[in-house]
């Protein structure tokens, strides 16, 4: 998880501009799920909490390395907000729990759009990124007994 998406294009054509869009999207992604996970950890249980510190620190790598990645490809990195607006009320394990996978899956449908503009190493680094949420997604929603964990093409608009 530790390796930069490495980008294929400097940027200025079409796709590498598209390609750039859909990477500054990710890395806002993954900020809000920064935040995220600091608000809802505190909620759960030990186990739980172990889960969160986990699933943190990776958006923390994926953050760290798109940060890396903008700035090669010269392009604006956005920047973390001081808060989010949570999608509803967060005051007990459960809604922490819907609240992780939900997060989870907005991430991956981040990196599921910014499949369509890229290729090769690029397009291997960000499905990685992609499958990464997805699960993480399941695992939360198995942890709140969530029938099905598993929902089919993760980060599909019509979920």
């Amino acid at each position: 998880m530790s390796e930069r998406i490495i980008a294929a294009t400097d940027g200025t054509s079409d796709r590498g501009a598209k390609l750039v869009e859909r990477l500054q999207a990710a890395l806002g992604a993954e900020h809000s799920a920064i935040f995220a996970y600091a608000r809802f950890g505190v909620l759960l249980d030990k186990a739980g909490q172990a889960q969160a510190r986990t699933g943190e620190e990776a958006h923390r790598t994926r953050r760290d390395a798109l940060l890396v990645q903008l700035a090669d490809l010269k392009a604006t990195a956005p920047v973390a907000q001081a808060g989010y607006a949570l999608p509803f009320p967060v005051a007990t394990r459960a809604d922490a729990l819907k609240l992780a996978a939900y997060i989870e899956d907005g991430v991956a449908a981040t990196w599921r759009a910014a499949l369509a503009d890229a290729e090769g190493e690029v397009r291997r680094q960000i499905l990685l990124a992609y499958t990464d949420a997805a699960v993480r997604g399941t695992r939360w929603r198995k942890l709140a007994a969530v029938t099905p964990a598993t929902v089919s093409y993760p980060g599909r608009k019509t979920q």
